[in-house]
């Protein structure tokens, strides 16, 4: 099922999960998979590697996803270091295995590697799939609600989001965020911007101190002054991290979801442990706004 049609039973619940190693067998993903359906997710993403590197997995890993687990996958694509062909290649093999929803990304532009092939935007990859495939797929597109970390001004970051809905995008993830008010203010200027397609909240629960402030180093997300005392406080107790890691995303994820938002993204990191405790602390919170009692 394409991923754009179940926002009309909104909010949606979804996780993310990145391939093994190269050096590790596909089956050691197995059991975060299994733990993580049996929480019935309305899909499960899966990333592509920031260089392109894990991208035949990619691919193999939704269709374990898929056809083993009758869950509803979003395979990641990067544009950089692809060439149309390539893209090709990759795509006719998701739809060969049943795949109808892809995440269109740009990709990680590594110091380095060679330029840019036939894409250098996300923009531009997703225009090619719609020309090539027309409706066979769901495309999302990603979004920063405090502003891409190369883009000059957030208003220049809406203009290129602008283009990339235009070109054929069907929801949008955002970029991990700690503190709800970017959200908010980037859904009013969508708003203002007549962008009316459902947007996805991306949160990623903090359960090691040292991996968030690199992961926000890269993409820029502000961490407020209460999450860094926090992180400071427990940084050498990993489970009391992890709890308050879990409730201080559990606390955006309520706000979030009494402010109406279209769904909840989770960045797990491949710990469905983590997935676990969040889902079942919005439980009652998600089958009341599912039952339509608020």
């Amino acid at each position: 099922m394409k991923i754009a049609e179940k926002f009309s039973e909104r909010p949606l619940i979804s996780f993310e999960i990145f391939p093994p190693q190269k050096d590790s067998p596909l089956s050691s993903i197995f059991k975060t998979i299994d733990e993580l359906a049996d929480l019935k997710p309305d899909y499960i993403s899966v990333t592509y590697g920031a260089t392109g590197g894990q991208s035949s997995r990619t691919s193999e890993i939704a269709s374990i996803i898929k056809n083993r687990y009758g869950i509803d996958p979003l395979a990641h694509i990067t544009a950089v270091r692809n060439s149309k062909e390539d893209i090709k290649k990759e795509v006719e093999k998701m739809y060969d295995n049943n795949i109808e929803n892809i995440l269109v990304l740009r990709g990680d532009n590594l110091s380095g590697e060679p330029e840019a092939k036939d894409f250098k935007y996300a923009q531009e990859l997703i225009q090619f799939i719609r020309d090539e495939y027309n409706d066979k797929f769901c495309l999302a597109g990603a979004c920063y609600p405090e502003g891409h970390i190369e883009a000059r001004n957030k208003s220049l970051d809406l203009y290129y989001l602008e283009k990339k809905v235009s070109s054929g995008v069907d929801f949008l993830i955002t970029q991990l965020f700690f503190d709800n008010t970017f959200y908010y203010d980037f859904a009013s200027k969508l708003r203002n911007r007549s962008i009316r397609i459902p947007v996805q909240a991306g949160i990623m629960p903090v359960t090691n101190k040292n991996q968030i402030e690199r992961i926000t180093s890269m993409c820029g997300a502000f961490i407020p002054e209460k999450f860094i005392k926090v992180m400071n406080k427990y940084q050498a107790d990993k489970q009391a991290l992890t709890d308050a890691g879990v409730a201080y995303a559990t606390d955006q994820i309520i706000d979030l979801l009494s402010s109406g938002v279209d769904g909840i993204h989770l960045y797990v990191m491949n710990k469905p442990q983590v997935a676990r405790k969040i889902t079942q602390n919005i439980k009652s919170v998600m089958k009341s706004l599912k039952s339509g009692d608020v």
